[in-house]
């Protein structure tokens, strides 16, 4: 009863607020909090801290592109930044944590990740704790070499609020255990609206969506709903175990079908927006292009004339079967009728290959087939037009002996 609540009001809400999705940003520059909460870093991409030091080479931070240091012999490159998995949330002094691998190999060929030179760096959210910097856009509070080739940098900067809370773990993809469409509960590019580029055509009636999550919190997830825009013209339904809410798991994945008919055509994309509710989290919503090029029938009709063709075929050919069965044991038992004199129609058949012949051919009865006198009376018989010649003859030969 509580699920059910739950999903009527979150259901009333989006209806009259609009769902907010969360979209995985472009520039992959972003962090999910203890809290699971977003925060986007997208405004410092690239934006650099520097700390000079007396002892060490100068330090350059470039904000979500790599560390490296400067000095009078050149750069030396500690590391590069690769958005996947290598920028999380910290328990420690910090808020957040960045990886930074893949730097200079010089004296470094035999670290134990094989990543040549890396760097981590700690950011806060704030200040310093050393009061270093106040305010600005930041800077670096330490820098600590464990190695030549690793360091571990302090970075204070000014935090953006957090965003929307994500429901991390749950994918959708058009594959089991794929995730083109949904990532760590994130709406995949090409998916948070409708793009021509990325639309399904016409001929294709159908998608199926893998769903998978965390099995601790699967439980979580509310039957999905649909909005078409425009309203009319396009009618789409959803059915599967996915439609119905039913948990997913990493291991069972649920299903949702998507079966969409073209009803009016249009020569730009309708939009089918998908959104799934989550209880205690923001929706996980996504957005499908479907192109409608001409309109189609529904999908049975297609086939709804030749299974009443093929049924009305078999009763025919039954009820042939059974008459020409009930009129060969009446005509045998009552007609008195052997071989095929009792076949029903068998006389019409004759009748029409003998009128068709020109009448030089007749039937002949089973029974006189072996009687040597049946045709006796056809052998004998002179042609009307030889007696007729002959008779001419002998007047002739009469008249002219007179």
């Amino acid at each position: 009863m509580h699920g059910f609540l739950v999903a009527v009001i979150a259901a009333a809400i989006f209806g009259a607020l609009g769902a907010c999705s969360v979209v995985l940003p472009s520039t992959g520059c972003y962090a999910l909090g203890n809290t699971s909460h977003i925060y986007d870093f997208s405004n410092l991409v690239g934006q650099p801290f520097e700390y000079d030091d007396d002892k060490d080479p100068d330090l350059v931070v470039r904000f979500c592109k790599d560390v490296e240091t400067r000095s009078q012999p050149g750069y030396v490159d500690y590391g590069r930044f690769d958005g996947l998995s290598h920028f999380i949330a910290s328990s420690g002094h910090a808020n957040f944590v960045q990886e930074y691998y893949n730097g200079d190999l010089m004296n470094c060929e035999k670290s134990y990740d094989k990543l040549g030179r890396t760097a981590q760096v700690n950011i806060i959210c704030g200040n310093c704790p050393n009061g270093k910097c106040v305010g600005g856009l930041g800077c670096i509070c330490n820098v600590t070499y464990e190695s030549a080739c690793r360091v571990l940098i302090d970075l204070a900067i000014p935090c953006a609020k957090p965003g929307l809370r994500v429901f991390e773990g749950f994918t959708v993809g058009f594959h089991p255990r794929s995730w083109e469409v949904v990532y760590n509960g994130m709406t995949q590019l090409g998916y948070e609206k409708a793009y021509e580029e990325y639309s399904f055509r016409t001929d294709q009636r159908d998608v199926t969506l893998h769903l998978t999550a965390v099995a601790s919190l699967s439980a979580l997830l509310q039957k999905p709903t649909i909005k078409i825009s425009p309203e009319e013209g396009l009618d789409v339904e959803l059915s599967g175990s996915g439609a119905k809410g039913r948990p997913p798991t990493t291991l069972s994945p649920t299903m949702i079908l998507l079966d969409w008919r073209c009803e009016k055509a249009r020569d730009k994309p309708y939009e089918v927006e998908i959104t799934i509710p989550v209880e205690n989290y923001d929706p996980v919503q996504f957005t499908f292009a479907k192109m409608c090029e001409h309109s189609q029938d529904e999908r049975g009709e297609a086939t709804k004339g030749w299974a009443i063709f093929g049924i009305l075929s078999c009763i025919l050919i039954v009820a042939s079967t059974l008459l020409c069965v009930g009129g060969f044991i009446y005509r045998t038992r009552v007609g008195n009728l052997r071989g095929l004199d009792a076949v029903p129609g068998m006389a019409l058949l004759s009748a029409c290959l003998e009128t068709a012949s020109g009448g030089l051919q007749s039937y002949a009865r089973p029974g006189d087939a072996n009687d040597p006198f049946a045709n006796q009376a056809s052998w004998d018989r002179p042609p009307t037009t030889t007696q007729a010649t002959r008779r001419t003859s002998e007047r002739t030969h009469g008249y002219g002996s007179i």
